[in-house]
């Protein structure tokens, strides 16, 4: 048989799909790439995995009436044709918009999706149902939700940590010290959203291994920077970020070297500030000596690092995990003071920036040009939540959630629609979801596989993979727009997000509001001709569309010179101010604080999280467990893919332990552990590795949820989704973000026979209703 290449794009990676005789048997990396990743080798594994659904299944108590308070999870699922599915979904939605309204019915679809800018499938559906009178939304994400809600108040934008950020040859030919909180993350540098065209993570930290920047690694992992960076190591707490930036802060006050005129005219509220640090307004001065033993960090390296950053061009980075903790506004808003305090706000290659490492693309020269990409429209409710209060929401109808400055009066939801994403990979305390889950008349999901998701849904409607469909791969972090071109037919009676939305809105009379009448071909020509109609106005010519698709990419130019973060703010702020109420840097907000929250005041501060090592809950649960983006997968997606199971151990999810904790437990790498605390437990697999501060431990996120018994709330994990032991609360009132980073648990050797890993294959299948 003959082998086909065919041009591809994915958040991994852009690559050619090798096709013969219908199916993906491998894939090879796009040609422009340099720096390729592997996670494009798991490619041909989930296109082709037993856990794929093959057709349209509705829960079989869902049929018998078994709605609001029903076990989902745990019963067999029966197969109907696509027009009874069509026919159930959309008399579902009908029902509920006329007997309860539009905002009772959750349009919920956080996640990555496909790269694909057309066949998005939230955006698909969002788009469906603002087409049929809206629904509840979500504002903000879990990634950086907390700095996402406090950067517009300190410095008027999220560019700082969305993009774009200083590009990283400004950082390469300008600073000199690089001090990363969170680490630079090799693993983060394997994915962007919406796909890239060359793994540029990678290249610029080779650029910076070879040069003469000095990059230091605040972390409890060492690993959070690649060996070969030669970055120096300061172990820290976990959730002491704040503590030790405000130790640097006064060492350089102390020492006079603060930038007192960039404090004078681009800053308001620093006085007050100051009298924080230097313990003026609540009698403890935040010394290096106050912050050795919160951080664990000794106070002369503190001192050290301080007198450095004063004395050299320095960049200060956090990654977007350390704001995912118990008031993870705090690190954000400090680390933005840190960078005003050495006055490198706005000089090249310096000042601040956040999500280095957090994700392929920060820090890539590229102009700042729109890609092709579908709109959801407008939300006729107007309704949303702050994206991780969804358990608080359907607990609670009619409840109320603070929200920077906002007071929102929970809707009470009756049908939960998702497509694209998985709640019971992102959302915290697995356990305490799956019993409000259970509160919602009928949920309806599109997915490709039998994920967590689908076991736990009503009506499950299989959708295709970007491989059985064509689409436009484009991120506003990457140059390249890639043809995503169809490699194989739809598996099994799988169809396109698209089609099922545009069939369901035939059903609810929107169907022209919803496609404006274009099939799949015509709007990818739409999409693409109208950012190109931009890309001509700003001066550069690209391909027509026919020219694009047979090409395979169109390649965008980078800018001229390094765009640098506040520069013109810099230069002048009276002629380029913030978007700020001073139109400066608000070290001090007076908005925040009239906002009255005690968990969030008016400037930065140390307070002590719920869950750290200076915990009482520590004696207890003596580790903090830390949870990552995995390096072998993107959150769940791929974890069926041969590159995450080559990391399993003993089939479950690794966990990461240092030496000195293992040998107090017993333990070594191989064994099968349980880690556990109050809110739940899973089955792990220990890696031994040095290089991890005592008293931490780390799992990746993205193990597909096992519970050993399915559909009952507390059970054991068996596969090790590190999410039935993190805390659902928010960061702050302010942000209301995730605190997944803020987490106590205890592990002890599993020494039972061990129950099989059973997630990756379909649940029950009935015939019988």
């Amino acid at each position: 048989m003959t082998v086909t290449a065919i041009p591809h794009s994915s958040h991994w990676g852009a690559f050619d799909a090798l096709v013969e005789d219908g199916r993906v048997i491998g894939v090879r990396p796009f040609a422009g790439d340099r720096f390729p990743g592997t996670l494009i080798e798991s490619v041909p594994d989930i296109v082709h995995s037993p856990a794929r659904i093959d057709r349209p299944y509705v829960r079989r108590g869902w049929l018998r009436g078994a709605r609001s308070g029903a076990r989902r999870g745990g019963e067999g699922f029966v197969p109907v044709s696509w027009d009874e599915a069509i026919r159930l979904v959309a008399g579902e939605i009908d029902r509920v918009r006329r007997e309860h309204g539009n905002a009772a019915i959750f349009g919920g679809s956080y996640g990555w999706s496909s790269a694909g800018r057309f066949h998005h499938a939230r955006t698909q559906l969002q788009r469906m149902l603002n087409a049929a009178g809206g629904f509840t939304g979500q504002v903000t994400n879990y990634s950086y939700a907390a700095g996402m809600t406090l950067m517009p108040h300190i410095v008027g934008t999220n560019d700082c940590i969305q993009g774009p950020a200083t590009d990283w040859p400004a950082i390469l030919a300008n600073a000199k010290l690089m001090v990363c909180f969170g680490g630079l993350p090799l693993k983060n540098g394997e994915v962007c959203a919406g796909g890239a065209g060359e793994g540029q993570y990678r290249r610029w930290l080779r650029e910076a291994a070879a040069s003469p920047l000095r990059v230091v690694n605040i972390s409890p992992l060492r690993e959070d920077t690649p060996e070969w960076l030669r970055a120096e190591w300061l172990p820290i707490r976990p959730g002491t970020d704040t503590a030790l930036m405000l130790a640097l802060a006064h060492a350089i006050v102390a020492a006079g070297k603060e930038d007192r005129a960039f404090l004078a005219t681009h800053c308001v509220g620093w006085e007050r500030l100051r009298a924080y640090i230097m313990g003026e307004a609540d009698g403890v001065a935040k010394t290096p000596e106050w912050a050795a033993p919160i951080t664990g960090i000794d106070a002369g390296t503190i001192r050290a690092l301080a007198a450095e950053m004063a004395a050299s061009p320095t960049m200060i980075t956090a990654a977007w995990s350390i704001q995912r903790q118990d008031r993870g506004e705090q690190p954000y808003w400090m680390t933005v003071a840190l960078a005003a305090i050495t006055g490198g706000i706005g000089r090249p290659g310096t000042g601040f920036a956040f999500g280095y490492g957090s994700i392929n693309g920060v820090g890539n020269p590229r102009l700042d040009l729109p890609v092709p990409q579908l709109s959801a429209g407008r939300n006729p409710t107007g309704l949303w939540i702050p994206v991780a209060r969804i358990t608080d929401m359907l607990e609670n109808p009619g409840g109320v959630c603070e929200y920077n400055g906002r007071r929102i009066v929970y809707p009470d939801i009756r049908l939960i629609y998702w497509a694209g994403g998985n709640p019971f990979h992102h959302h915290q305390d697995l356990n305490r979801l799956l019993r409000a889950w259970a509160r919602a008349e009928t949920i309806i999901v599109h997915e490709p596989w039998w994920t967590a998701l689908a076991r736990h849904a009503d009506i499950v409607l299989p959708a295709t993979t970007t491989l059985e469909r064509n689409d436009i791969g484009a991120s506003s972090r990457d140059r390249h727009v890639m043809a995503m071109k169809k490699a194989v037919p739809a598996q099994g009676l799988a169809r396109d997000d698209f089609t099922i939305c545009a069939d369901i809105a035939d059903a609810l009379g929107v169907r022209a509001v919803f496609t404006e009448q274009r099939d799949e071909a015509a709007w990818l020509r739409h999409l693409y001709d109208e950012a190109r109609t931009t890309w001509t106005r700003a001066g550069i010519e690209t391909p027509d569309f026919d020219e694009f698709w047979e090409q395979g990419f169109v390649e965008l130019p980078a800018p001229e010179r390094p765009f640098v973060l506040f520069e013109d703010f810099r230069n002048d702020p009276r002629k380029n101010p913030l978007h700020t109420p001073s139109g400066k840097v608000e070290l001090v907000s007076e908005t925040i604080g009239g906002f009255g929250y005690d968990d969030c005041p008016a400037h930065p501060v140390w307070m002590e999280p719920k869950e750290w090592l200076g915990a009482p809950l520590a004696r207890r649960f003596p580790l903090h467990l830390l949870s990552f983006q995995p390096a072998t997968r993107l959150h769940g997606q791929l974890d069926q893919g041969r590159v995450s199971l080559s990391s399993k151990v003993a089939g479950r999810e690794p966990i990461l332990i240092g030496p000195q904790d293992a040998a107090a437990r017993g333990l070594a790498t191989g064994d099968v552990v349980r880690v556990f605390n109050d809110r739940g437990a899973c089955l792990a697999g220990v890696v031994v590795r040095e290089g991890i501060l005592p008293g931490v431990v780390a799992m990746a996120t993205g193990a597909w949820f096992d519970p050993l018994v399915p559909g009952q709330p507390g059970a054991l994990c068996v596969h090790g989704n590190p999410n039935v032991l993190t805390r659902d609360e928010g960061t702050s009132r302010l942000g209301q973000g995730p605190v997944a980073q803020s987490c106590l648990v205890e592990i002890e050797r599993w020494t039972g026979d061990l129950p099989p890993v059973r997630v990756h294959a379909p649940p029950s299948i009935v015939e019988a209703r």
